[in-house]
């Protein structure tokens, strides 16, 4: 088996410790004997649908993010859709998050996004949304807790048509006041969750490891199961942080 996974704007969408998430998922393959192809695919460059199984976005500062957005639409946008309409997983982190919409407002311009969730961010009045934030979740395996930080100044709205990630349980989620936090997607999760996300939460790592794995063994392989005392406690430590508010 082989988890190969394209991270995409890498270079512009990484300011929220994203190089920590990819890391962790190589760690977690190796550690099991399970292959691990990285390949990125920054602006200007086209993507093979068919060459990944795991697609990952982060967040990145508003200048990056508007030309990101423009990139994504010319040169992406259809190889991203058919990818995770085939059953590749897409796991976008914050900004990541904001461009799987319709459109997100940058100041005074609304940004097209890929639309490939029922959502737009738009921006009100109010503080940024900073924190930790705890949210419980369902990826079919049962509800489980998963652990972050967010601080995001946009509001994202779900369409009739979206599905949440999770349910608030401290924290702000993605407007402050719905209760709802990210959007998932058949195989595409968005989320505001991050710092970052999966070294606190080593149980999504593995789940989305499943699903990506899935898509060329037929099947969700079982994973052998790894010594995470470490990982355990950076949960509880999220955990604990989240709780305290």
């Amino acid at each position: 088996m082989e988890l190969r996974l394209c991270a995409l704007y890498p270079e512009q969408m990484n300011i929220y410790a994203d190089r920590g998430n990819i890391l962790l998922l190589q760690r977690r393959c190796e550690w099991r004997g399970i292959g691990f192809t990285y390949t990125a695919a920054g602006p200007g460059d086209g993507l093979d649908p068919s060459a990944h199984d795991f697609l990952y976005m982060g967040g990145g500062q508003d200048r990056d993010q508007k030309i990101v957005a423009a990139d994504l639409l010319s040169t992406k946008r259809e190889a991203v859709a058919e990818a995770t309409a085939d059953g590749a997983v897409l796991l976008a982190v914050c900004g990541g998050y904001q461009l799987l919409g319709h459109a997100y407002q940058l100041g005074d311009e609304r940004i097209e996004g890929l639309g490939l969730a029922d959502l737009e961010t738009v921006r009100e009045a109010g503080p940024r949304l900073i924190g930790n934030v705890e949210i419980e979740v369902d990826l079919g395996s049962g509800p489980r807790r998963l652990a972050g930080f967010e601080n995001h100044g946009g509001r994202t709205y779900l369409g009739s048509d979206a599905v949440p990630l999770g349910r608030v349980i401290r924290g702000f989620g993605n407007n402050g006041g719905d209760g709802h936090e990210g959007v998932q997607r058949g195989s595409v999760i968005g989320t505001y969750l991050h710092g970052p996300l999966l070294p606190k939460n080593a149980w999504l790592a593995d789940r989305l490891i499943q699903l990506a794995l899935a898509r060329r063994e037929g099947a969700e392989p079982e994973l052998e199961p790894l010594d995470d005392a470490l990982e355990a406690a950076a949960h509880e430590s999220a955990h604990e942080a989240a709780m305290r508010g």
